[in-house]
């Protein structure tokens, strides 16, 4: 390993060197634990006697080789301070973890598995000039085994269970919630103890494998949600290590995080290269497609406060892990979770920018789901909620999330929003949908929101599946699932999503009854769509510079999709002509609806 790159944070390989590593009789095993007296190794193939490490190098690092040891034993560091006292640590570089609430690290081989997805991995691209439509879930609580004591399915079965459900429903990326080793089921995985480990509440580290090369061969792409803001406070983790603050910071004011967790301290090298070698260590040794990086906001601003100022070195520190990482592995997509005006979030680092691919559109997610939360009698107040995302859009390169965090905590599911009765928040929902997959940027959704998931989700209880006995659950199914394909299909609707050609507003000033049209265009063919989100029917004058006459390609209040009008396939408007000599459509738009319209060729 390179001591000053270490030293300096400007590593990705550390995992190389520091954790367990097989070795032909045993295994070595190293840490770097500047302040510690001295350490010992324990663990099964020494029946959890003390067996001792040397200082070496410079003094900050320790190590010994055990004859003996296995892939498949469990071991911890043993770290006595200078007080004398001392703590049973898990590795911070280990390869796997025990099940919560035991916490000994596994010794694992990391070349055991053989992958066989060469071909997606020459060919994958970071999805800017083509469709991504994500389904994010947690692999805990989308399906559950019935009558099992295990009550989650491991990385394997989930692989024959969710890969035939997302390609079927039109999804051709997977987003996981973070699965680095974590002591608290309710954290979802965002606060870790073991950064290299993926949890073993799913399995273990080939079964992970397993789990990305079946997606791959299958061309589904696989995303991890990454925390590089904080970690958990169990004494056996990171915190307090070696009797010092050498993850977090050492003060409280800026070292403890608003979730009760500990941040990690971006402006020493030593944290900045275990973050980047962790984030490599997912890309290389499992394939995954890219990262999701959480909570952003609180590693620019102290606290996740503009007021407290930029911190410059985590704001470095992500600069230069998203330059290395595109440049290490291409085709890889990094997604920012970040609700705040920081510029150039997705300009490449060279350029100044933080190297994010994508950036979360939050404002786009709360404006819209607040008008949708209206009466529809005072949307025509607040019209422009749904026009304001594209007066910053072209600002950054942006994806649309409804996301596990708008599905939680008393704010109500994404149906259980619309404003109304039951039968009401249907029709407001696929339009809403209908609206999100026509406005540019790229997509994302929790599980759950596709067949109209009622209740909150609970980290631990499957999906509400039995909804599908429902007949409006059943048909918005169905509905989320060809529009899904129509998007996948139709370059319009991506191809163009970050260049100003792409998008035309037709209509946006309708606010008495609250209508709107846009086109969407790849540069060769375009596509209308036309909104009402009022509780009226209109019959509205669509005016479309477009040659001879159109066709419905969808309709949001189709009877198949549990709404009022049923329509023929392919229905056609002849183009009326208009005063100024620009064709007018009269397109019928029925209360809460929405139609895609794309011209005959």
């Amino acid at each position: 390993m390179d001591r000053y790159g270490f030293y300096t944070g400007k590593i990705f390989d550390a995992y190389e060197y520091l954790g367990c590593h097989l070795t032909p009789g045993g295994a070595v095993f190293r840490t770097f634990a500047p302040a510690a007296q001295k350490i010992a190794v324990i663990g099964e193939f020494n029946q959890w006697s003390e067996t001792w490490m040397n200082r070496i190098e410079d003094g900050h690092f320790w190590e010994c080789e055990i004859t003996g040891a296995k892939s498949g034993m469990m071991y911890k560091y043993r770290i006595y301070k200078r007080d004398g006292s001392c703590t049973d640590h898990c590795d911070p570089y280990g390869f796997g973890m025990e099940l919560r609430p035991q916490s000994a690290s596994y010794i694992r081989d990391l070349n055991a598995f053989r992958f066989e997805d060469e071909n997606w991995m020459r060919t994958r691209t970071d999805c800017k000039n083509g469709p991504l439509n994500v389904y994010e879930l947690h692999a805990g609580s989308w399906r559950t085994p019935e009558g099992a004591e295990n009550k989650w399915f491991n990385y394997r079965e989930l692989a024959d269970l969710l890969i035939p459900y997302v390609k079927e429903w039109g999804y051709n990326y997977i987003e996981l919630l973070p699965l680095s080793e974590h002591p608290s089921d309710n954290s979802w995985g965002y606060q870790n103890t073991g950064f290299f480990s993926p949890t073993s509440r799913y399995g273990t580290m080939d079964d992970l494998k397993y789990f990305v090369n079946q997606c791959h061969l299958n061309d589904t792409g696989v995303l991890l949600d990454f925390v590089p803001v904080h970690f958990a406070l169990d004494d056996y983790g990171l915190a307090d290590y070696d009797g010092t603050s050498l993850y977090e910071y050492p003060h409280t004011d800026v070292g403890d995080s608003e979730w009760g967790s500990k941040n990690f301290n971006h402006s020493r090298g030593e944290v900045c290269s275990f973050l980047q070698s962790a984030a490599s260590y997912w890309m290389k040794e499992y394939h995954m497609d890219g990262l999701r990086m959480d909570a952003i906001s609180n590693m620019i601003y102290w606290q996740g406060n503009p007021a407290r100022g930029v911190n410059s070195n985590t704001v470095n520190f992500i600069r230069y892990m998203n330059a290395g990482l595109k440049s290490r592995y291409p085709g890889i997509i990094l997604a920012a979770e970040d609700s705040t005006s920081f510029p150039k979030v997705t300009e490449p680092a060279e350029a100044g920018g933080l190297g994010f691919d994508y950036k979360w559109d939050m404002g786009w997610m709360n404006d819209t789901l607040a008008y949708m939360k209206e009466n529809s009698a005072y949307r025509q107040e607040n019209y422009h909620k749904l026009t304001f995302s594209m007066m910053y859009y072209y600002d950054e390169k942006f994806l649309l999330p409804f996301s596990h965090d708008e599905v939680v905590h008393g704010k109500a599911t994404i149906l259980q929003k619309m404003n109304g009765g039951y039968d009401d928040k249907f029709p407001q929902a696929r339009a809403l949908y209908m609206y999100m997959y026509a406005h540019p940027g790229k997509k994302l959704n929790f599980m759950g929101n596709e067949f109209g998931q009622f209740r909150e989700w609970d980290e631990k209880r499957e999906q509400d599946w039995m909804l599908m006995d429902f007949p409006l659950h059943d048909a918005f199914h169905g509905f989320m699932k060809e529009l899904n394909h129509i998007y996948l299909k139709y370059p319009a609707f991506w191809a163009l999503d970050y260049d100003r050609a792409g998008f035309l507003w037709l209509d946006c000033e309708q606010k008495l009854p609250c209508v709107y049209a846009f086109v969407r265009s790849d540069g060769k063919r375009e596509i209308a769509a036309v909104f009402n989100f009022s509780d009226q029917p209109v019959s509205y004058p669509l005016h479309w510079e477009t040659k001879g006459s159109i066709r419905l390609l969808a309709a949001s209040d189709d009877k198949r999709f549990g709404g009022t009008t049923a329509y023929e396939a392919g229905t056609v408007y002849q183009a009326l002509k208009g005063k100024t000599g620009v064709p007018v459509f009269e397109i019928p738009m029925e209360a809460f609806s929405a139609k895609y319209l794309i011209c005959q060729s």
